[in-house]
């Protein structure tokens, strides 16, 4: 019998997920029941928000103790009992860390990747990274000319994309992100007009210098520090976007809240959460200006594949500790 390959949890992390709280583990794979397809994964997403589905309870859906860890994921139907399901047909789903899926047809979404990497599918065109930045940018943040559109985590997925589309709206745009490769990165490939380096320089000096009229737009992924320094620097009836919070994710019990909030009331200003699925009419929409500007070259998005699903557990550590560019992916 075939048998699947797959990480699972082995232990709930007490603070970072460290390699130790994950098991590789072989174990054979079920018969296909009616309904069902199979799936050879090709590439599995890491993502940040997983680290919040690692504790056993909150928002996203969780992993229990000896199951296989949620992921999206990318792959190719090798076995199917579902009509309209044929072997080779490209998929998108909640596919897991594991080598193969094996799921209801009706948990999956068709892919037509003729001309794209199936890759892309989880970058660009990604509800987690590039739909999450355009529905972030279009529909929450809506940049304008002239505004000053700051965004954290600026050379991950989201952030490099979010950057990219204000950008496009005419908005003067500043990323904020660790270490000179990454400023490099954000200001000469992909056009940022400034950067801003979180470990090396004062968040609040450089925005002062960097936008003395202050920020019209903040885009946060990481909350904490970096929210509360930008914070204090917005302009008078300014956004800020929440699209995510990493650096609070391994202690969601105690997550450090912004301290700069009456900034908010002071300047008329305005701070709104969301997730991609909450706009789920303009989905399609994104999906199409993103495909478009992928073919015409006019967005970049770099990806970082680490090879084999024994490297997820640290391609996770990869992505807390900042050490990526664009989306981070495991081929398996």
């Amino acid at each position: 019998m075939q048998r699947n390959t797959r990480v699972i949890l082995r232990k709930r992390p007490d603070g970072t997920a460290t390699a130790d709280c994950f098991d590789i583990e072989e174990v054979e794979l079920p018969p296909v029941a009616a309904g069902e397809v199979r799936v050879a994964v090709e590439f599995i997403s890491v993502d940040a928000g997983t680290r919040t589905m690692l504790r056993g309870e909150g928002f996203h859906h969780q992993v229990g103790i000896g199951a296989t860890v949620l992921a999206g994921g990318v792959g190719r139907v090798i076995e199917s009992r579902c009509d309209g399901w044929e072997v080779g047909q490209a998929v998108r789903g909640g596919l897991g860390v594991q080598r193969f899926a094996t799921m209801a047809a009706s948990q999956l979404e068709k892919l037509d990747n003729t001309d794209l990497p199936l890759s892309s599918y989880l970058g660009v065109l990604g509800g987690l990274t590039g739909i999450t930045a355009w529905i972030g940018v279009r529909c929450v943040a809506r940049p304008a000319a002239g505004d000053v559109f700051v965004v954290s985590a600026a050379a991950g997925g989201v952030g490099s994309l979010a950057g990219q589309i204000a950008k496009r709206n005419g908005a003067t745009v500043i990323g904020i992100a660790g270490g000179e490769r990454k400023q490099k990165f954000l200001t000469e490939e992909l056009g940022f007009d400034a950067a801003i380096d979180y470990k090396a320089e004062d968040i609040g000096q450089r925005l002062q210098e960097l936008a003395p009229q202050g920020v019209n737009i903040f885009f946060d992924n990481v909350g904490g520090r970096v929210l509360d320094a930008v914070l204090d620097r917005i302009a008078m009836q300014a956004r800020v976007v929440i699209c995510g919070a990493v650096s609070q994710y391994d202690d969601m019990d105690n997550v450090v809240g912004p301290s700069m909030y009456l900034r908010l009331a002071e300047r008329r200003s305005l701070m709104e959460g969301f997730a991609y699925f909450h706009y789920p009419e303009e989905i399609p929409r994104a999906t199409g200006e993103l495909k478009s500007w992928l073919a015409e070259g006019s967005i970049v998005m770099p990806e970082e594949i680490l090879q084999g699903i024994e490297r997820y557990p640290d391609a996770l550590a990869i992505m807390f500790s900042g050490g990526n560019l664009g989306k981070l992916m495991v081929a398996v």
